[in-house]
């Protein structure tokens, strides 16, 4: 007897294209990727392949006549995240336009929390800075005002099942607000030798580009070479290149209309469906981004060489580590709860009705997790391989941990009460 095609155990490929896409879009699978890279990263920096590690990741390649002589790390800091920045800047477009950042009421206290969850941190890494005798420590104030969206969603995403769905809404805006901070502080503060010739010439392809989009072609060999000659420019001018990624995203149209459009589905009564580019170009290279740009760049970021237990005291008695540890650990909830409590206060600013504070503690210390825009601030800030830069992923991989388990631990008491208090009520 014949086997029909469906039952044979072989997958079409759009079939597992589709089964893979649907694994990458889940926040847990994100973050597992991430804590494995992670792990893994530690453990070749701190085994006997450690000399193998560091000279991969330092490997330069690249014409040196465009100034694209990078190594292996530095090719996934600048280019990797780079298309990482592309999604964000894609998804913060939707959210301003159509999303959650659409109503400023709505988005008042989260947008808020934000800015007090990016103060708090950096004022206490100055403190602790300005205190101690370290040369150039205080450039790295900006190391502990990241959260890391992939991790931070994907703790609330496995321990948070049953609080309320207006969480995970706080935090995303939160976090997407974050990184529209953590961008403007990377353009701003951390760009040196600002060549504007190269800046003003990146402008043509990226124009280019958004002619194209905003005219609804998706064809990747016309928009792919213009993507790479912005980012490329955008690198030679000393700006940091993932901020070309954003720009990019951001000129891509939302709202689908009849020339820039794409058919996501059909309703009911077979009418097509149709989505805006942004939403079909974020589904299409998240999956990238999860699976590739992010879990790579914190495999070459996250290999730090401890040295043992001399090591490590040596690293925790560096204020640059300390500045670290205690801006993520404290300063991040701290931040973000006492903003929210006051600002609820006043007329402008609403918490939601489903959230209670132990909720938005809770959530503060996970958005405590900093890691990959904290590990690039901290490159940007005291250059890679550096002791300080060790130091700085001491701190950042110890400082997310301590937020992950405190914040998630928090949380998942939460959902357990609720989902009791639920099974009560039913």
């Amino acid at each position: 007897m014949s086997q029909s095609p469906r039952s044979t155990s072989r997958l079409a490929p759009h079939e597992l294209w589709r089964g893979v896409h649907a694994t990458a879009q889940s926040d847990a699978v994100g973050g597992a990727l991430l804590l494995v890279a992670t792990v893994v990263a530690l453990l070749l920096a701190n085994s006997p392949a450690t000399d193998l590690y560091t000279s991969v990741r330092d490997f330069t390649i690249g014409p040196h006549a465009l100034h694209l002589d990078l190594t292996i790390g530095e090719w996934a800091a600048d280019g990797l995240l780079a298309i990482f920045f592309f999604v964000v800047g894609l998804e913060l477009k939707e959210e301003f336009v159509a999303g959650k950042l659409r109503d400023p009421r709505q988005a008042a206290l989260p947008i808020a929390a934000a800015f007090g969850g990016v103060a708090v941190p950096a004022l206490i890494f100055a403190g602790i800075a300005v205190s101690s005798d370290s040369e150039g420590a205080m450039r790295g104030w900006a190391i502990p005002t990241a959260t890391d969206i992939a991790f931070a969603v994907a703790v609330l995403a496995v321990v948070g099942r049953y609080l309320p769905p207006a969480l995970r809404v706080f935090l995303l805006t939160l976090a997407i607000v974050d990184d529209l901070i953590a961008i403007t502080i990377i353009a701003v503060v951390y760009t040196q030798g600002l060549h504007l010739q190269w800046l003003l010439l990146a402008l043509v392809p990226l124009a280019v580009f958004a002619v194209l989009v905003q005219r609804g072609v998706i064809t990747w060999w016309l928009l792919a070479p213009l993507g790479v000659l912005t980012w490329a420019l955008v690198h030679a001018s000393g700006i940091h290149a993932t901020v070309a990624g954003v720009l990019l995203g951001f000129t891509v149209p939302v709202v689908a209309t009849q020339r820039a459009r794409v058919q996501s589905s059909t309703d009911e009564d077979g009418t097509p469906v149709y989505d805006g580019l942004t939403a079909y170009l974020a589904d299409q290279w998240g999956v990238f981004t999860t699976l590739v740009a992010v879990p790579v760049f914190a495999f070459f970021s996250a290999g730090v060489t401890v040295g043992g237990l001399e090591g490590f005291r040596t690293a925790l008695q560096d204020p640059i580590t300390l500045g670290i540890i205690a801006g993520l650990v404290i300063g991040k909830p701290v931040g973000i709860t006492l903003t929210s409590f006051a600002l609820s206060r006043l007329p402008a600013f609403e918490l939601d009705e489903s959230l209670r504070w132990p909720d938005i503690i809770g959530m503060g210390f996970v958005a405590g997790v900093g890691f990959t825009v904290s590990l690039l601030v901290g490159e940007l800030a005291y250059g890679t391989a550096s002791v300080a830069d060790e130091h700085v992923k001491i701190g950042v991989l110890l400082g997310s941990l301590v937020s992950a388990v405190v914040g998630g631990g928090f949380l998942a008491v939460r959902s357990r009460a609720a989902h009791a208090a639920g099974a009560t009520a039913s």
